[in-house]
């Protein structure tokens, strides 16, 4: 084993004992002093993969490094600025401050110092001070430091909550001791004593600041293991709230103070360690202060924590499924704290709570008082710890009454139904009281997510649907879904709750306007809550789900046919989007065989209802305007069909609205003229492209024809979502396909987005958008000029696209993040007219324009192309003919198009295979890619 303390002491014993040049010494002491830094990290790190204690592993690298500053301090004081008789003036204190101060100390985190003097500095002083920092930063370590008085430090305490947080970890490391106790003691008296609410109060706003920074959910799918919700931060908010308000010094006292119970103080500790386990591994693994628990490091932490596949998840998903539920314990624990600080007046409800608590009391306790519960200063509580024990079905009743009375939930009840989870058993979950109220719950106009959200932090909606239960904290391991499938499953109630409720009226209003004529309201709600719950399970979620769904309806009530409506929905629940996002909507056979399986105009609303709240709670920017127009177009051509031709609005009445309004926009034409650019269009351009769009492309086109140019490029930057947009207007070209991906490969452009439409006498309107490389827009435009030139010259025939991408540098190697096994689906079916290739693999620069030009060369020609990507997935669907116009129905030449797209992939298996987001590629006709965020008024409509 290595000893530090070993080498610290023999490198002490060589410096001269009389040495007087700062420069002299700090040569003799860094070299050394990193060597000890080093073998010590190294050792700490082999303890805590051997050990598995991270809190151990923390409290090792601190007191190592206590050593070192230690030897820096002796070597300075008793070495260099030695002073046999010091004077009154002469006395410095080192005290660890911070986090330092807590006796923890993660590899890559800053020392916090703090110079304490008796009452101002001195040159002595000053000379210790500058030696020691010097000596440090020739370290390369991360130091936070302050030179202050006694006095210095009260007073900027007062004024300063930051400083009085770090003053009240402060810990003493060497020099006058008595200078530490006299700061401790005023510290107390003076700055402490009697401002604990005031603490309080600044504590628990600055985490709801620092929370809401790094996203509100403690579910998010790369946590910030330091700062986010449910993290370390947290805890130590904890922690010096008790030692402020209750004047403890150690974790245990929390137990004597009332705080916390055993059990209690044990799941604080438990969380603290895993925490801490899980960061330190992070800095060791990464070689630096990595707080961001990201996709790249979540298996490699995984690994070292010891997880492994087991139960249909993966070692990564097991491993962050024990994070999250760790994160959901100190979330537990920071409810006790508020409740107690709450019962101990040091944190009063702010004027309006209280107010609103009398009033909520006044006009709703009548109700509340006979029963079980009461309102305590504006919150629903329990009348006594004995209310679950009496009743079990009070636990579910508690949440059903807050949200029946709008009522928040006192931390006491929540705490006490956390105690009393053990009373849901068999009996109570069948029970068809509480299946009333939880259905009432689930489906109330109250919009039920924030008491939903509650319901399963305090563990009883998990307890009272054991497979509900079985998703809690479970997360997917790629980059499409930003939420824990429970999360997930709430945020998507919510969003279905303001559809219906008229709050995203403006942003949904076909969408709203469905959800006040369908029949099976109940059964909608039901299925949103259901749609992912078999997530994690070897069968297909959504099969799994359905059979799930016809297990529990019943228990909660629902009658048979609703029951098959659920069913039905939670197995179709990804057919919508699916459809719209990959296939040609223009086809007839796709609506046809999208109208068979859904059948009937109930499960039609339902469905795009469902749809688009549970694209809308994957995370954000996942909605966009383009998903909005694909699934509006899809449920009115469907519609048309389920209703024997019959439609709300007829497709032409649709298209000639669209017209009429861009019409109005056209002030400056004349009525022939855009007649003549109306008929260009096919109705899928009026039904597919948003009106902005068209009124964009309406004068692009006309400025191009009146300056002459058949082919026309035009670029600009759009500062709201962070992306440019490319405009060409060109002839059709058996090669189009491949000539604008080409182009962008060559160029590194990232295409996030494209809309691709011929026109009715031979020419195609693209719009391409691309991803930002550049701040500036005069930097980014001059980009974006550059491709579109080589667009437009690669058209006229003067270069060569292929040309371009060889002499592109090749990409540096990429770390494998996520695993995707390509393939390739080859379909005759879906379309009267062409074949259907899906292809789907690991997304990655250059993909599409690889793609498109190894169909090009199998001579099959691309009529449409429909690209998504999920995340690291993508998922590209081209509908092909051969040159003569037919179906590809070949075994042999099927066979040849599948190993000429495997190749594609085989090609970039190797080091370069990317975790990235989509980047160089194309889009083809007709449908396109999703694309970036869009504003709200843009996705708009759905």
């Amino acid at each position: 084993m290595y000893d530090s303390a070993a080498d610290l002491a023999r490198l002490l014993a060589g410096i001269d004992q009389t040495t007087s040049d700062p420069t002299r010494l700090r040569e003799r002491l860094v070299p050394e002093l990193r060597r000890i830094i080093e073998a010590g990290r190294a050792e700490a790190e082999q303890r805590l993969l051997r050990e598995r204690d991270g809190l151990a592993c923390a409290r090792r690298l601190c007191g190592q490094m206590d050593a070192v500053i230690r030897a820096i301090y002796d070597a300075v004081v008793k070495r260099l600025y030695r002073s046999d008789n010091p004077t009154a003036a002469e006395q410095i204190a080192v005290v660890a401050t911070g986090g330092y101060g807590r006796g923890t100390l993660a590899p890559g985190s800053d020392i916090d110092l703090l110079f304490l003097l008796p009452y101002k500095q001195t040159a002595w002083s000053e000379s210790v001070v500058e030696a020691m920092l010097y000596v440090l930063w020739d370290l390369k370590l991360k130091v936070g430091h302050a030179t202050r008085s006694v006095a210095d430090c009260l007073r900027e305490g007062r004024a300063d909550m930051t400083i009085r947080t770090s003053l009240l970890e402060s810990r003493f490391l060497f020099g006058d001791r008595a200078l530490f106790d006299e700061l401790a003691t005023r510290f107390d008296r003076e700055v402490v004593d009697g401002t604990a609410a005031e603490f309080v109060e600044a504590k628990l706003r600055e985490r709801d600041t620092r929370v809401s920074k790094g996203g509100a959910s403690r579910y998010l799918v790369e946590p910030n293991v330091k700062d986010g919700k449910g993290g370390l931060r947290d805890l130590h908010t904890l922690f010096w709230i008790a030692k402020y308000t209750f004047r403890v010094r150690e974790q245990e006292e929390l137990v004597e103070a009332g705080l916390f119970t055993t059990e209690e103080l044990r799941l604080f500790e438990r969380c603290d360690e895993f925490l801490w386990r899980v960061r330190c591994h992070m800095h060791f693994v990464t070689g630096r202060a990595e707080e961001r628990l990201s996709f790249g490091l979540q298996p490699r932490i995984a690994e070292r924590l010891g997880y492994a596949a087991r139960g249909g998840l993966t070692a990564v998903e097991r491993f962050m499924k024990s994070y999250f539920l760790i994160a959901k314990d100190v979330g537990d624990l920071t409810a006790i704290v508020c409740a107690e600080m709450e019962a101990r007046h040091a944190k009063r409800p702010p004027v309006l709570d209280r107010w609103l608590g009398r009033f909520k009391q006044r006009f709703r306790s009548t109700s509340l008082e006979a029963d079980d519960f009461r309102i305590d200063n504006g919150r629903l509580n329990v009348r006594g710890d004995d209310a679950f024990e009496r009743d079990p079905v009070n636990l579910i009743r508690l949440f059903w009454l807050a949200d029946q009375h709008d009522l928040p939930i006192h931390p006491d009840a929540s705490r006490l139904a956390t105690r009393s989870l053990s009373l849901i058993g068999p009996m109570v979950r069948v029970d068809r009281e509480a299946n009333r109220l939880f259905l009432e719950l689930l489906t109330s106009q109250n919009a039920p997510e924030t008491v939903l959200r509650h319901m399963n932090e305090t563990g009883v909606l998990g307890r009272f649907v054991p497979d509900f239960g079985r998703i809690v904290a479970m997360m997917q391991f790629n980059m499409y879904h930003h939420f824990t499938v429970d999360e997930h499953l709430i945020r998507s109630l919510g969003v279905l709750a303001k559809i219906d409720s008229g709050e995203a009226k403006d942003e949904h209003p076909l969408a709203h306007r469905l959800a006040g004529t369908i029949r099976n309201r109940r059964a909608l709600y039901v299925a949103m809550f259901l749609h992912d719950i078999a997530k994690g399970r070897k069968d297909d979620h959504s099969l799994a789900g359905a059979a799930v769904a016809r297990k529990l309806c019943p228990r909660f009530g629902l009658d048979a046919a609703e029951t098959d409506t659920v069913a039905w929905l939670v197995e179709h629940h990804l057919l919508m989007s699916m459809t719209a996002q990959s296939r040609d909507l223009s086809d007839p056979k796709t609506i046809e065989t999208f109208a068979k399986v859904v059948q009937s105009l109930e499960r039609l609303k339902l469905l795009m209802i469902l749809t688009i709240a549970d694209i809308k709670a994957v995370g954000p920017g996942v909605w966009t305007a383009w998903k909005a127009t694909l699934l509006r177009t899809l449920f009115y051509e469907t519609e048309v069909v389920l209703s024997g031709g019959h439609s709300e609005i007829a497709r032409t009445d649709r298209v000639r609205l669209i017209q009429m309004r861009l019409r109005e926009q056209l002030g400056d034409w004349s009525a022939e003229a855009f007649d003549a650019y109306a008929a260009r269009h096919y109705p899928p351009y009026w039904l597919k492209v948003d009106a902005p769009r068209q009124l964009k492309n309406a004068r692009f086109v006309r400025e191009a024809e009146e300056a002459g140019r058949t082919v026309a490029t035009a670029c600009e930057t759009d500062p709201f979502r962070g992306v440019t947009e490319l405009t060409v207007y060109s002839p059709d070209h058996p090669r189009l396909l491949a000539i604008l991906t080409g182009a962008c490969a060559a160029a590194g452009g990232n295409i996030v987005d494209a809309q691709i439409f011929t026109t009715a006498d031979g020419f195609v309107l693209d719009t391409i958008t691309l991803s930002r490389a550049f701040d500036r827009d005069e930097d980014e435009l001059r980009r974006a000029s550059r491709i579109a030139t080589a667009i437009e010259r690669a058209l006229k025939g003067e270069i060569r696209i292929a040309d371009l991408v060889a002499d592109r540098h090749p990409a540096k190697d990429r770390p494998v993040t996520f695993q995707v096994a390509p393939d390739l689906a080859i379909d005759n079916a879906l379309s009267a007219r062409e074949t259907v290739l899906e292809i789907s693999g690991l997304d990655r620069p250059g993909l599409l324009y690889e793609l498109t030009t190894a169909l090009s060369r199998l001579n099959l020609n691309i009529t449409s192309a429909h690209v998504a990507t999920f995340g690291e997935k993508a998922v590209d669907v081209f509908y092909v003919t051969d040159l003569t116009g037919t179906k590809v129905t070949q075994p042999d030449r099927q066979a040849t198009i599948r190993r000429a797209v495997m190749a594609v992939f085989e090609a970039e298996a190797g080091p370069r295979r990317s975790a990235s987001r989509r980047a160089e590629g194309g889009r083809g006709r007709g449908e396109a890619a999703e694309p970036p965020a869009a504003s709200p008024d843009a996705a708009a409509g759905a």
